[in-house]
């Protein structure tokens, strides 16, 4: 599951389980990359807010199929299998539409987004690519360019916390080893209008 020791809920302490209260799924289930804080839970505590915060609030304004596909977009930049795997199953799931969810997949795995995404949505990914994999050579013009498509100085933020959270959690599970073993691949915390509710379903 992950090269550090973890703590399930079962064997969790009381404080340790307060919080597994209020991110755990089905069946006391708890997503290995969040059980991976588990030795530091004040970490876990952190990264939950960052996560509701910039992926589920009700204050954003981009549609939440767009955020999940740029998570999902830049977890295969990343070359991490288990955030484009859960990601890829939570787009799925708000998509509601397998085929049009199977095109976006493809896409993405061969390099091909500009024919799924308006150009509009397709700059957002460029955007994000380049914050990724070359994040020393963006400039002023970069945002300039996300204005002209149409992007409110708002939703060029949602794009850069959006990508820039996902660099964070891909090189916390890259780094440690984390695998999908024993997870519910997409859920996520779907109460949009209480960030304090981080319970999975």
């Amino acid at each position: 599951m992950s090269w550090i020791k973890t703590i399930n809920y079962e064997s969790a302490n009381a404080s340790l389980k307060k919080i597994y209260d209020r991110v755990k799924g089905p069946n006391n289930k708890v997503d290995n990359v969040l059980k991976i804080h588990s030795l530091r839970p004040h970490s876990l505590v952190g990264h939950m807010a960052l996560y509701k915060n910039v992926l589920h609030n009700f204050n954003n304004t981009l549609p939440k199929w767009y955020l999940e596909a740029l998570g999902t977009f830049v977890s295969h930049l990343n070359q991490c299998d288990y955030c484009f795997d859960h990601h890829y199953e939570g787009f799925k799931r708000i998509l509601n539409d397998d085929p049009k969810a199977e095109g976006f997949r493809n896409a993405v795995m061969n390099g091909s987004t500009k024919d799924f995404f308006t150009d509009q949505y397709f700059a957002g990914c460029q955007y994000a690519e380049k914050l990724t994999l070359h994040h020393s050579t963006i400039e002023k013009k970069d945002i300039e360019n996300l204005k002209q498509v149409g992007f409110t100085e708002g939703e060029i933020l949602e794009i850069n916390q959006v990508t820039s959270y996902f660099n964070y959690v891909n090189r916390t599970v890259v780094g440690l080893g984390v695998d999908t073993t024993g997870d519910i691949l997409g859920l996520s915390p779907n109460n949009s209008d209480d960030p304090n509710s981080w319970n999975h379903s």
